[in-house]
């Protein structure tokens, strides 16, 4: 149990410290969609998922590797470091290089020959260097968690979207202030500054990385300059197939937003984009939730490994993190009336950015399978079976580009939100079929699949027979609640008394 709280713990502190930075960084939907059109908030997500996938391709599979050679090599922790942040700055610095190269080709694509290819042009410039820096950062940040530097990990985080949040207002609201009121530098400012600029949004980014950069110089500086060829000869054998996961994982996530803009004529698709990226931002405490628990998931599964019932508190940890999500999934679509505010826009946007709230339970599930899979994943990082996270992942992106294909021309961004969300689902079974032929954990699997089907009928019920009434959907969350309660009474017990 001491374990146990331990992990608790550790998870809390990277929630706590999460929830706060995306309450930072979600209040600034609200400015983007009362700023900027659909049309143009789509190309900010169209780029972002480009970015998604980048990000996956220059971490090369490294965190989870270094994590897990730590513990396999105890007595070689500062060459794993080594090797884990050499391997991930040198392929970010080849990254960088080529992008410069061929910036103008790359603005070129992004563009689809519109008439603002210089705008593009400074777009790809900045996403080059924020994507650097984010992968010279990474294995850093890993080390932080292996270290179990919570606080420090998750102060430098908040200080990030900090760093971000001010620089947007900044740009959107106090530098047009200063221009419309001729207060001192107006002039000089009206001289370079654009209105309603997207280019702004990453410019503030780029600071806020390298901000996080300089924070992290402390963890930077431990580097030493050894490296060892052997050790780094099974480290790339067991980071390649997580880098494939890890894409394939990223390609379901941000393929349907890219498909949007190739599938759709240009100016329907940026606003079908610029609608499912705003909508999106109501999943996001779905989201703080599961990027709190794989931060503090991740090391304590690889250093929890040699434990004798390490299996039985993997299913522990399972089964309560099920009942977190469904309790969640639940009240995010009990409470979406009040929600829907956030993303409301300008009041001549409103209704085509509330018409996309029809995709948010379909997207909530989505993160509900999707958080099942990561902690059903642990199976194969352990047993150093990679490979299967590949054959997974590499189902689950042909599913992804398949589906998309055949559903995005015919149901627009619906199409993609139910193609991600079948995804995920069947990546959720695969990887429990599999593992519990190679690497068993007696998970309470009753018990889990009825949590699950309950919040699904309550949200179906919530949502769509009772048109999103506010009290008949609490209510149905109040129930839920009432039974968890009632059914774990015992174990609630113990654990408050520990």
């Amino acid at each position: 149990m001491s374990i146990l709280k331990k992990f608790v713990g550790q998870t809390a502190i990277y929630g706590i410290s999460t929830v706060l930075s995306r309450l930072l960084n979600f209040i600034l939907t609200p400015i983007y969609t009362r700023t900027y059109p659909a049309v143009t908030y789509g190309i900010f997500t169209t780029l972002y998922a480009y970015s998604a996938m980048i990000n996956a391709i220059l971490a090369f599979g490294m965190e989870s590797t270094f994590f897990r050679y730590l513990n396999k090599h105890e007595d070689k922790k500062q060459l794993v470091y080594n090797n884990s942040f050499l391997c991930v700055a040198f392929i970010a610095l080849l990254f960088l290089i080529t992008g410069i190269i061929f910036n103008e080709p790359i603005a070129i694509y992004l563009s689809n020959g519109a008439d603002r290819l210089a705008d593009y042009k400074s777009f790809v410039q900045y996403f080059l260097w924020i994507l650097f820096v984010d992968a010279i950062c990474v294995i850093p940040f890993a080390k932080l968690r292996a270290d179990q530097k919570a606080f420090r990990y998750s102060l430098i985080k908040f200080l990030n979207i900090g760093c971000f949040v001010f620089m947007n207002l900044i740009f959107i609201f106090l530098l047009p202030m200063v221009i419309r009121n001729h207060w001192p530098m107006a002039e000089w400012l009206e001289s370079w500054y654009r209105h309603q600029w997207i280019g702004y949004v990453f410019l503030s980014n780029l600071i806020a990385s390298i901000v996080t950069l300089l924070l992290l110089l402390p963890e930077i500086s431990q580097l030493q300059l050894k490296f060892d060829r052997p050790l780094f000869a099974k480290m790339i054998a067991y980071s390649w197939p997580i880098l494939i996961a890890n894409l394939s994982f990223i390609v379901n996530e941000n393929l349907g937003r890219i498909a949007l803009s190739g599938l759709l004529e240009k100016s329907a698709a940026d606003k079908a984009v610029g609608i499912l990226g705003a909508v999106s931002k109501i999943a996001v405490f779905m989201s703080i939730f599961i990027t709190a628990f794989r931060l503090g998931a991740e090391p304590f599964f690889f250093s929890h490994a040699r434990n004798a019932n390490a299996r039985q508190n993997y299913a522990v940890i399972l089964y309560y993190f099920v009942i977190a999500l469904s309790i969640l999934f639940i009240a995010l679509v009990a409470n979406i009336e009040m929600l829907k505010y956030f993303i409301s826009g300008r009041k001549t946007n409103i209704a085509e950015y509330w018409d996309g709230l029809q995709a948010v339970p379909f997207l909530l599930f989505g993160y509900v399978c999707l958080g099942v899979y990561m902690n059903l994943s642990v199976w194969y990082r352990l047993s150093d079976m990679t490979k299967f996270g590949l054959y997974i992942s590499g189902i689950g992106a042909v599913l992804t580009i398949v589906l998309n294909f055949m559903l995005i021309p015919k149901y627009g961004y619906m199409g993609s939100v139910w193609v991600s969300m079948t995804v995920y689902f069947a990546m959720m079974i695969l990887s429990y079929i599999l593992g519990q032929k190679y690497y068993p954990i007696p998970y309470k699997l009753k018990s889990i699949l009825a949590y699950l089907m309950t919040s699904v009928v309550i949200v179906t019920l919530s949502f769509w027979v009772f048109n999103r009434n506010i009290y008949i959907g609490n209510s149905g969350l109040l129930l839920f609640l009432a039974g968890v309660i009632y059914f774990e009474k015992d174990q609630l017990k113990l654990l408050l008394k520990k």
